[in-house]
């Protein structure tokens, strides 16, 4: 068994659906997350107009599911961050899980 969780911006929320559908995930978590972007030199002809620190509106997926279904959705968020070019690209990340009950 493996803890699939994904971190994305809200905007990719039906992306992230669609994705765990490819990967035949049907049961999952989502909760809404403030993303902070803190400690970079900030670009002054970019940020001519900025009053402060970087918040994104974002959310957390997590899935508790087996191996083949934790690396095909991987293997979609791959795919789906090489075709959709974006300074935000969906995080994800597969960590074992060695015991559980029930």
């Amino acid at each position: 068994m493996k803890l699939l969780i994904l971190t994305y911006l809200k905007e990719h929320a039906t992306d992230v659906e669609k994705i765990c559908k490819q990967a035949n995930i049907y049961v999952y978590s989502t909760s809404d997350v403030t993303g902070f972007k803190n400690g970079q030199e900030p670009d002054m002809l970019e940020e001519w107009f900025a009053s402060g620190t970087e918040k994104f509106d974002s959310m957390i997926l997590f899935s508790f599911t087996d191996n083949e279904k934790a690396d095909k959705g991987m293997t979609s968020i791959k795919k789906f961050n090489e075709e959709n070019q974006t300074p935000f690209p969906i995080k994800a990340f597969i960590v074992p899980v060695e015991k559980f009950g029930s």
